[in-house]
């Protein structure tokens, strides 16, 4: 076993810098038997690590190779399975339980003994020894506990102690032992000879020391006396050194009492300074200028120089109140009398205030009641700047009292909400009722309805006519508006041009009014009221105090949060004070809209346009504004309106009825197609709802091209390709002319049509002048198509050379002449003349007669070859006969 401990170690341990310390030969229980060893080892190199290592040999050789290797603290039990009989078996629980039979229970056992030790004094950790015997469990030897646990230490016998008591010499003491041996040349033959020389050697040194102690006995005592004489000095100087420090103490003492007085003194002007700074603090902060409290309790609101005065008290008092005081403030009896003091001029100054912007705003009121009267007969609503410029000098009082006296505030608000609903709702009455008459003076048949067109009654007519109307009563204004309303449709071809664009006129005028007298409003009840600003102002004492910044005045400012949502707020506020105001606007609009619709449908599409241009302009000032939202409403219904204007004109399209006894000619609700998109075109030039009517137009032409079919199908005095032709012809040159891009598909689809119907209408009219030419060469055409060959035709009895000659002897020239005479007189009779077509179709029968010709010749030269036969007239007889004929009619 010796051999084979000295052969790992050389081979497998001492290369990886590891010491072997236990072995023991084992193979795995209840297996066949593979021996193999269980070697416990140390690392050479700190820290120690303690490792349990299986060596196996090779198969392939005698050497030995490493086959598993477990760290010792991995180690929870060591069970030997049996304490008092001898038992080769043990297990060692790893991560796993590993069941090994010893090849002797000596080897076992001193193998569990070693892992013992190593625990000791490597780890030290709870490993749990089962069925091991007490004796093997036994302490560590006291001199093995004496040497420190961090060096490496043998644990497996007494040489490796020996080895480590073993030291090496060191290169100088080899070089004198050489030296020493050189001096004696027998050193190395005679030892004994050698070792009595060193001997000798030795007690001469001895003797030599002896002397010389001996000999330096007498300096001895001389250092002695030295040292006594330094002891005595140092006793001297250790007095006075005493009686310096009972001196110094007693100046300490007095240093300590003058300290403690100057720190006194300091506290005492720091307490001094601090009240000094409170005292000055209160004075500059919360101190009000007797003419500051003279302007509160009795200045002038009416003059412009007593209202800066005002102003100047009111932002003096707000910034007394609003001082953040400093911690034990609110204690003193000063600065609670100054407080009630600013709360008494805070009460009575609103109280002032209220109750003149009250009377204010009913003056101002009266005022611009008694000049309403004189704008009643023009197309214009009275301007209210004068009340905002005299109203807007009170700005920054509304907004001391905004901070201050919020329900006085609001209710400042309510009334002059409620007051100026009044005014505006009267004014803007007014004004629709002008409108309306100037609106239903573009419709004649509306001034029939009126009965106003004697000279003393007409709309149009002189001012004291005008007045007449307008002075009248609002019961007789809304009599005239509910009988407006109560008109029926009328058709657009009633108006005329100059009438549309009267009412155009009336109706952007009508916008352009409202417009500016809403933004003036909105942006008075903005600055007045100090709405939709930058600050937020809260309530005083009633935020959490500030730092002082800067020196300035210490204030309250309310978190990020809150302002954003204030200022939201507040927009809604303005937005809410517009609608109660001007709550008349919208359903005056949607009358005076409902109005012009009745007038004429057609109205819609110049209300869509002026429309949706002022709520583009309003949107970019202010997409939330009172005005946006008011006119995007209103948007709505003329944009339904406009949708039922589309409507409607499919509907009359799809109730159209012809006669049955004239003929068709251009249908009337291609006409009106015609007069819409030319009218569209005009008004949506340029317009911002473009794409509303490129999707009308779309319904539109399908509707019309739905219905054109529909008639033509229906038409009995006129052939249908006459009916698709005319009106197909009419709608491709309107679409071309107007040159609509949303249209192009449509256009070529018109233009379609037209040919294709124009050529059928030519290919069935010219079937009729030469009848039995056409029946005779059909039939020609049917043999060879049956498989006659051609030049085989002329033996068919039906159609042999005599019934070909026979055929054409009926048409002579002055026949055919006649038979297209009857054809143009036909002809001119199915078609209209509003689209001029007679030419053109003429043109093409005339074609297509040459067409038919050319082909008869054709079939005779390869039907009837060298028979001679030819028609009764050429080519050149046809032209002029069709020249002729067109000529004379």
């Amino acid at each position: 076993m010796t051999a084979i401990k000295h052969a790992l170690q050389r081979d497998i341990f001492t290369p990886n810098d590891e010491r072997l310390l236990g072995i023991v030969n084992v193979c795995k229980a209840g297996k066949k038997k593979k021996n193999c060893f269980l070697c416990a080892t140390v690392t050479t190199e700190r820290p120690v690590q303690v490792k349990v290592v299986k060596v196996k040999k090779s198969d392939k050789g005698d050497f030995y190779k490493r086959q598993q290797t477990w760290e010792l603290r991995d180690l929870t039990v060591v069970d030997a399975k049996d304490a008092s009989k001898e038992n080769p078996e043990f297990d060692l629980h790893f991560e796993k339980v590993y069941k090994w039979l010893a090849s002797s229970t000596a080897e076992k056992n001193s193998f569990i003994s070693c892992i013992w030790k190593l625990n000791q004094r490597y780890l030290r950790k709870k490993l749990e020894f089962v069925n091991v015997s007490s004796q093997l469990l036994e302490e560590l030897p006291k001199a093995e506990e004496s040497v420190p646990s961090g060096e490496s230490q043998s644990v497996a016998g007494g040489d490796e102690d020996a080895l480590e008591e073993y030291q090496e010499l060191s290169a100088r003491e080899e070089q004198d032992i050489e030296s020493m041996m050189e001096m004696c040349e027998f050193a190395v033959s005679n030892a004994e000879a050698f070792a009595e020389k060193l001997f000798k050697e030795l007690q001469v040194l001895d003797g030599a020391n002896i002397q010389s102690i001996m000999a330096s006995e007498k300096q001895v005592n001389i250092l002695m006396q030295l040292l006594d004489e330094a002891l005595a000095e140092v006793d001297t100087i250790e007095g006075k050194l005493s009686s310096y420090e009972e001196m110094l103490q007693s100046v300490k003492d007095q240093m300590d009492q003058i300290s403690q007085s100057n720190r006194l003194i300091q506290i005492s002007n720091t307490n001094n300074g601090k009240l000094l700074d409170e005292i000055q603090f209160l004075v500059n902060y919360m101190d009000l200028s007797k003419g500051h409290i003279r302007a509160l309790q009795e200045g002038d609101l009416t003059s412009p120089r007593g209202i800066e005065a005002c102003i100047s008290a009111s932002e003096a008092l707000l910034q007394c109140m609003n001082v953040a005081l400093r911690p034990g403030h609110e204690q003193l009896a000063a600065v609670n009398q100054q407080q009630k003091l600013f709360a008494e001029l805070r009460d009575t100054f609103a109280r002032r205030l209220t109750n003149h912007l009250n009377n204010v705003f009913v003056h101002q009121g009266h005022d611009q009641s008694s000049t309403l009267s004189q704008n009643t007969t023009e197309l214009t609503l009275p301007k209210h700047s004068p009340l905002h410029r005299d109203l807007l000098r009170y700005a920054k009082l509304m907004e001391w009292l905004k901070n201050t006296h919020r329900e006085k505030y609001e209710g400042l608000s309510r009334t002059y909400v409620d007051y100026m609903n009044r005014l505006y709702e009267r004014e803007i009455k007014d004004f629709f009722e002008v409108a309306k008459i100037k609106m239903a003076g573009t419709s004649k048949e509306a001034k029939g309805k009126f009965g106003l067109h004697g000279s003393s009654g007409k709309l149009t007519g002189s001012t004291s006519s005008l007045n007449k109307l307008t002075v009248q009563g609002s019961n007789s204004r809304r009599s005239q508006s509910s009988s407006l309303l109560d008109m029926g449709n009328m058709s657009a071809s009633d108006l005329d041009v100059a009438d549309r664009t009267k009412f155009d006129k009336i109706f952007e005028q009508v916008l352009s009014e409202l417009e500016p007298l809403c933004l003036a409003e909105q942006d008075f009840i903005s600055k007045f009221f100090k709405l939709q600003q930058h600050q937020t102002v809260f309530p005083p004492l009633a935020q959490p105090e500030t730092e002082e910044v800067d020196g300035s005045v210490p204030s309250r400012m309310p978190p990020q949060a809150d302002h954003r949502h204030s200022v939201s707020s507040e927009k809604d506020l303005v937005r809410l004070m517009m609608n109660k105001i001007f709550q008349s606007i919208e359903p005056e609009l949607n009358s005076l809209i409902a109005l012009g619709d009745k007038i004429d449908s057609f109205h819609s599409l110049y209300m869509l346009v002026k429309m949706s241009h002022h709520v583009w302009t309003a949107e970019n000032v202010d997409p939330a504004s009172f005005l946006s939202t008011t006119l995007g409403n209103v948007l709505v219904t003329v944009k339904r309106n406009f949708d039922k204007c589309i409507s409607g004109q499919i509907k009359q399209m799809e109730e159209v009825k012809i006669s049955k006894k004239s003929k068709v000619g251009i249908l009337p609700f291609v006409t009106r197609f015609e007069e819409f998109a030319e009218l569209a075109e005009t008004i949506f030039r340029n317009a911002e709802r473009r794409g509303d009517l490129d999707k009308a137009y779309v319904k539109l032409i399908r509707a019309v091209f739905m219905n054109v079919e529909k008639v033509a199908s229906e038409s009995q005095k006129t052939p249908r390709d006459v009916v698709m032709m005319e009106n197909f012809h009419h709608i491709f040159s309107t679409l071309s002319r107007l040159k609509i891009s949303c249209l192009d598909a449509e256009r070529r689809e018109a233009k379609h049509k037209y040919t294709d119907h124009l050529q059928s209408y030519v290919i069935n009219s010219l079937g009729q002048p030469l009848e039995k030419l056409n029946h005779f060469f059909e039939g020609v055409e049917a043999r060879v198509a049956q498989g006659v060959r051609e030049e085989e035709v002329s033996y068919q009895l039906a159609f042999n050379k005599q019934e070909l000659r026979k055929v054409i002897k009926e048409y002579p020239g002055k026949e055919v002449k006649k038979g297209l005479d009857n054809l143009y007189k036909k002809v001119d009779k199915h078609l209209c003349e509003e689209e001029s077509l007679l030419q053109v179709v003429w043109h093409s029968m005339q074609d297509e007669f040459i067409r038919q010709y050319k082909h008869f010749e054709g079939l005779i030269g390869r039907c009837y070859p060298g028979s001679g036969i030819t028609m009764e007239f050429t080519i050149q007889d046809m032209l002029e006969y069709f020249s002729s004929i067109a000529q004379s009619h």
